[in-house]
């Protein structure tokens, strides 16, 4: 069995925080083994530490605790976080220890085909590039099935079961006499009045309205207060799937957009926003971040409507530790900048913000800052995908299939993969790197010293110890143990990041 500090393991626990989060148990090289969720982060992982609880008897826990040497936790904001965060590191760490999310299975999504005449929700699995709208990932299914059945009651609007029929003056009959009598909506509309419910719908999806849910709340009480407690409950029930249906869950990955004409959406852009021409080229910005921590940020360059990648850069925010998306975007801003001014280059046709009015004004305040005149600025919100203009004009709501809504989504979706992307090599140099925290007596300034003169673990494992000797406070006893140490640990710390 590994040795391990049992005792600091429990004065880690005694200072996590009570809120939810993930937990990833680590063994004494450093590799992940096992990743968990948790509504209480402290109280969970206190059971692993405490031989008396009953789950610790379980052979596979009882294992999986031997072996645990150390163990990092990430914070969310809501148990749904949890589980979708789990899900994705579970699959791409592939622990040993874990079972479930190790296939192919995915979170469901709530799909409309708005392309069609008459629109229909439908759950799915697998978000495509077909030019339909999708809300989600749901982590709870039967919440989210429940919702749909009351989505239908609520807006009329139909299902991925529901067969309307076109009647000879064009308008639609959605439901059969049953269904109509039941949900109490005018059964033959024309598409346009359907396609204002098919909103409405979309809009409680987005989490804008909440007045339904106010209302359900309200006759739950006023029932109690009659004492119909049967229905009450029922209500109770339903305000709990709408709650947990329209609870904001932030995604750690976004899907491409659908492939667009380089030609039209540039000239279409120009119309929309007002510039003087088409932009010859955008860069476009984003913040990356895990509950604050690991803080990246990206920038994107298009040139002619296409990805300029040799030109993509990445940041690493230096101003500040936490969480400050303002602050971050300032920063980054700021720095792209400068640079160019001080190299006498030009600016891009037009900058994109991945964000709403905070970001947009933050990424100003960096032009002010300089004194540098800003190219045109603009901020793509997420909610609605609504344009952000930066000099003051009302925002701007396109159609989902207007061209230079799809350019300015494809641009914006680039800089949101780089910055992701960074993030996750960022966190998993940082953790294949913790292994030298597992060698006796190398305190942080050595352990840092290492690293800036070899750059990554798999440069430091090749080294001899003479060379590693050479780094200061490094003496050649402890290069030659350490030599020995990274030698038998390498098959389980393979490193393949590259600096940057």
């Amino acid at each position: 069995m590994p040795t391990k500090d049992t005792a600091n393991l429990k004065e880690k626990v005694r200072r996590l925080p009570d809120g939810p989060g993930v937990y990833l148990m680590k063994d004494r090289f450093g590799r992940i083994i096992y990743v968990g969720k948790a509504k209480a982060l402290k109280k969970r992982v206190s059971t692993y530490f405490q031989p008396s609880r009953s789950f610790i008897q379980q052979p596979k826990i009882r294992a999986l605790v031997e072996v645990i040497a150390d163990f990092e936790t990430l914070e969310v904001k809501s148990e749904a976080e949890a589980i979708l965060l789990e899900g994705k590191l579970i699959k791409q760490w592939k622990p040993r220890y874990n079972t479930d999310f190790t296939d192919d299975k995915r979170f469901l999504l709530l799909r409309v085909d708005i392309d069609t005449e008459i629109p229909r929700f439908r759950l799915a699995r697998l978000r495509k590039e077909d030019g339909a709208r999708y809300f989600g990932p749901f982590a709870h299914a039967g919440p989210l099935r429940r919702t749909l059945a009351e989505l239908r009651k609520k807006f009329g609007v139909l299902l991925g079961d529901a067969n309307p029929a076109r009647q000879p003056d064009g308008r639609w009959r959605l439901y059969d006499d049953v269904r109509a009598e039941l949900f109490g909506f005018a059964n033959e509309v024309t598409p346009e009045e359907y396609r204002l419910r098919v909103s409405r719908a979309c809009a409680f999806l987005e989490g804008k309205t909440r007045d339904w849910l106010a209302e359900v709340r309200e006759e739950m009480r006023a029932a109690a207060e009659a004492r119909d407690y049967e229905n009450a409950a029922r209500l109770r029930d339903l305000a709990r799937s709408l709650e947990r249906t329209i609870l904001r869950t932030r995604k750690f990955a976004r899907d491409p957009a659908p492939p667009v004409d380089d030609g039209i959406p540039l000239h279409r852009l120009r119309e929309v926003i007002g510039l003087e021409a088409p932009p010859a080229s955008i860069e476009c910005f984003d913040i990356s971040h895990i509950s604050g921590t690991y803080v990246v940020a990206s920038m994107v360059r298009f040139a002619g409507g296409k990805p300029d990648r040799p030109n993509y850069r990445r940041y690493k925010i230096k101003s500040f530790i936490g969480n400050d998306d303002f602050r971050a975007m300032e920063e980054v801003v700021g720095r792209r900048y400068r640079r160019l001014a001080n190299e006498g280059k030009p600016f891009p046709g037009l900058v994109v913000i991945d964000g709403g009015k905070g970001q947009v004004t933050a990424a100003l305040r960096a032009f002010l800052i300089l004194d540098l005149t800003p190219p045109p600025l603009i901020g793509l919100a997420k909610k609605e995908e609504t344009i952000i203009f930066s000099d003051g004009r009302p925002p701007l709501l396109l159609p989902p299939r207007d061209p230079a809504l799809r350019l300015l989504q494809r641009v914006r979706d680039e800089a949101h993969r780089l910055a992701n992307s960074y993030n996750a090599e960022l966190r998993s140099r940082l953790l294949r790197e913790s292994i030298l925290e597992e060698y006796p007596g190398l305190g942080p300034t050595r352990r840092r010293a290492l690293l800036a003169r070899f750059r990554s673990i798999a440069r430091l494992r090749q080294a001899t110890p003479e060379e590693i000797a050479e780094v200061p406070g490094i003496g050649l006893k402890t290069a030659a143990g350490l030599h020995r140490f990274l030698q038998s640990a390498g098959s389980g710390a393979e490193d393949t990041s590259r600096q940057t």
